[in-house]
């Protein structure tokens, strides 16, 4: 593993344990170059996802923007970042079943079905940009469908 302080070569693994979803592992790692730690993480990886836009360009999926994109929608909402890899590593899996190409759509969908079994709000907030909202009552609607289905009924619930 290359080091990202003196891009030397080879580093040491120093402690190596699961993560708490326990979807990948940490690990520590020091440079045998100029000495300094650092961590890593390995996932499992079924396949190479290449995610087709709405507008037929292809590109490389990438966990860290979706992960990203999430964050943005739980922003000072009770979601712990534990939650947020769950719901990202769940994703991730449930595509990488469907195949080597998945859709913008696909991953949209799958998403806005994470985020309504752990909050409302975050839910929405995707949804309005997701959908692309562009008037109030596009909210107005959206809101009054998820007061109707209830709360979340386990907000600790894994994907």
């Amino acid at each position: 593993m290359r080091c990202p302080f003196c891009a030397h070569d080879n580093s040491q693994v120093k402690d190596s344990r699961p993560s708490e979803d326990g979807t990948s592992i940490r690990r520590r790692r020091q440079c045998e170059g100029c000495g300094a730690r650092f961590t890593t993480f390995e996932r499992v990886q079924l396949r190479d996802l290449t995610v087709v836009k709405r507008d037929g360009k292809r590109e490389p999926f990438d966990r860290e923007k979706l992960r990203r994109a999430i964050g943005h929608s739980t922003r000072k909402r009770d979601v712990t970042a534990e939650r947020v890899d769950q719901l990202v590593s769940g994703v991730q899996r449930q595509l990488e079943t469907q195949g080597d190409e998945v859709t913008s759509v696909q991953i949209g969908e799958a998403v806005m079905a994470g985020l309504k079994t752990i909050d409302h709000v975050a839910y929405i907030r995707f949804a309005s940009i997701y959908r692309d909202f562009t008037d109030p009552a596009d909210f107005a609607e959206i809101a009054e469908r998820v007061e109707k289905e209830g709360v979340p009924a386990n907000q600790d619930k894994l994907l």
